[in-house]
This record gives C-alpha cells, sequence and structure tokens, in this order.
C-alpha cells in the first residue's frame, strides 16, 4: 500500500513541475506583431470602413 501511494506522490509532483515548466516558458517567450506595412489586409479594411460610412 505504501508503495502504491509513494509512486503516486512521485507522479502528482513529476506532472506539477512540467506544468509549471511549460508555463514559465510560455510566458517567458517573447511574441512579436507584423508590421502594418506588411500586411496585406490594411488597404481592404480601410476601403471596407469607407463605403460604410
Amino acid at each position: 500500500m505504501y508503495t502504491i501511494l509513494v509512486v503516486s506522490i512521485i507522479i502528482v509532483i513529476v506532472v506539477l513541475l512540467l506544468a509549471v515548466i511549460t508555463t514559465s516558458k510560455a510566458y517567458s517567450f517573447k511574441h512579436t506583431v507584423d508590421p502594418l506595412d506588411d500586411n496585406p489586409y490594411v488597404d481592404n479594411a480601410k476601403n471596407v470602413d469607407d463605403e460604410k460610412q
């Protein structure tokens, strides 16, 4: 019975550590945004907005 309890606790600790490591790597990832000059949809969006008014 104690072996099942120890193995279960080890599995829980490993899963918790993996979740914490994954979350910390996700928060440290630097997100970038494409500049508006490279976006082919900017002109189309302006034309659609002008047509609505």
